[in-house]
C-alpha cells in the first residue's frame, strides 16, 4: 500500500479519535514517518503512537510529540 495513503489515513484517525488531535503532523522522511506536534497529556501521546503503529505497521515511526505543561506555576515570575 502507498505510504502517502497510509499517512493520510493516520491523520484521519487522529482527527476522529478520542483525542480529536489536529495539531499532530505525520511527515514522510525517507523510509520513515516522523510525528510532531503538541498534545495535552501523556495518555493522548500514547494513543497517537498506538494509532500510528497500527496504521504504519512495518514502517519505522519516530515521535517528536511534546506534552504541553498545563499545571499552574508554583511561584510568581520575577520581573526586573
Amino acid at each position: 500500500m502507498n505510504l502517502h495513503y497510509r499517512v493520510a489515513h493516520v491523520a484521519e484517525r487522529l482527527a476522529e479519535g478520542d483525542c480529536g488531535e489536529l495539531g499532530v503532523r505525520a511527515e514522510i522522511r525517507g523510509d520513515t514517518v516522523l510525528l510532531t506536534g503538541t498534545v495535552p497529556s501523556a495518555g493522548c501521546r500514547e494513543d497517537i503512537l498506538r494509532v500510528a503503529r497500527e496504521e504504519l505497521a512495518g514502517v519505522p515511526v519516530h515521535c517528536d510529540i511534546v506534552v504541553a505543561e498545563t499545571t499552574p506555576p508554583d511561584h510568581p515570575e520575577e520581573l526586573t
